[in-house]
């Protein structure tokens, strides 16, 4: 481990921002080439439990800032998401901006821009929720709401079929549970993490018996139905958590690790190099649309690491993925604000 870091956490990490990144890439290729490739089976495989994982890995380290004073916790877990989100949501939408100018005209496009401020943009749905599920959990914990309470109710949310169109609200109700049964279950995931690690065996066996499942209730059209989803999520996050810690045992696929510590790097600067790639390999038509999608995933995870490399390189758009001293909340908190996953 790193100061301040837990390797199988970062390998979790890891492997849901390739996933995450996997599933805009395909999606994406497959809409423009007008038919479905061989990596389709591999995104929805991964659909159930893709983000239940990376939430609940984001609210594994909440119980050691939640007691923090309200103007420090509001800095780290909310102007610091605020300020990245507000910062690539504009950088999108200039990059996407003559699109809209030719769908919505200027105003449609300016009023959409102004939208995006309570209507999450795009890829970038995942900043957006992390600050409001921190909120949440802070000001659960301080009025003592018991655990129980908020993780059933959680559960409920889940379970119900809400569909509102707005996301704020629906990616609420579909993912806080995750998020928050990482916060109040922490020691244990920590636990199952060190009990994979001695019982590789067993932890294998039950990674196959839930990719079993897990791929039949895919493949029958049932992992989206209420219940299942709830006991998918999990099941998969659990999954993920033996995987990690089982490649961390073997010492082996290092650069997940070096993706899960930078996930949000990855997660902010993706959406470029996935679209340029999937625009030129479609126009140079030599690929088949599943080893296409193939190409521009990886593009798409590798690029914005030689970016951030770059920049540390150069000390030029560190602005990009690090706050300024101007975006603290009533002053510096410290200066060595590195660009950090969801912690």
């Amino acid at each position: 481990m790193k100061a301040g870091r837990v390797d199988w956490v970062d390998t979790a990490k890891g492997i849901c921002i390739i996933f995450v990144v996997m599933m805009h890439s395909v999606l994406g290729v497959e809409a423009a080439a007008g038919g479905t490739g061989w990596m389709h089976t591999i995104v929805a495989f991964a659909a159930p439990f893709r983000m239940p994982d990376f939430f609940l890995i984001s609210g594994l380290f909440l119980a050691n800032v939640i007691t923090r004073d309200w103007k420090l916790y509001l800095d780290r877990k909310v102007v610091h998401f605020a300020y990245f989100y507000v910062l690539w949501m504009t950088i999108q939408f200039a990059v996407k901006a003559p699109v809209f100018m030719g769908d919505l005209g200027a105003a449609g496009t300016l009023e959409f821009y102004f939208l995006s401020f309570v209507q999450p943009f795009g890829t970038l749905w995942f900043i957006y929720m992390l600050p409001v599920f921190f909120l949440v959990c802070k000001l659960a914990h301080d009025c003592r709401v018991p655990w129980q309470l908020m993780l059933a109710a959680g559960a409920l949310l889940q379970i119900a079929p809400i569909h509102t169109g707005w996301l704020l609200v629906d990616e609420f109700a579909s993912r806080f549970v995750y998020f928050y049964a990482g916060y109040i279950f922490a020691p244990q995931i920590f636990k199952l993490a060190d009990w994979a690690r001695e019982r590789i065996n067993v932890s294998l066996a039950y990674l196959i018996g839930w990719g079993i499942v897990n791929g039949g209730l895919v493949y029958l059209g049932w992992a989206h139905l209420p219940g299942i989803a709830l006991a998918l999520g999990a099941a998969g996050a659990a999954a993920i958590i033996l995987t990690s810690a089982l490649i961390v045992k073997a010492g082996q696929m290092n650069f997940l690790r070096h993706f899960g510590e930078n996930s949000i790097v990855i997660y902010l600067a993706f959406f470029f190099p996935m679209g340029v790639t999937r625009v030129v390999l479609l126009k140079l038509g030599i690929f088949d649309t599943g080893t296409a999608s193939l190409i521009v995933t990886i593009v798409a995870c590798v690029s914005p690491m030689i970016l951030f490399w770059m920049i540390r390189m150069t000390n030029l758009g560190w602005f990009l993925f690090k706050r300024p001293e101007w975006a603290y909340l009533g002053g510096t908190f410290g200066r060595k604000n590195q660009p950090q996953a969801a912690e």
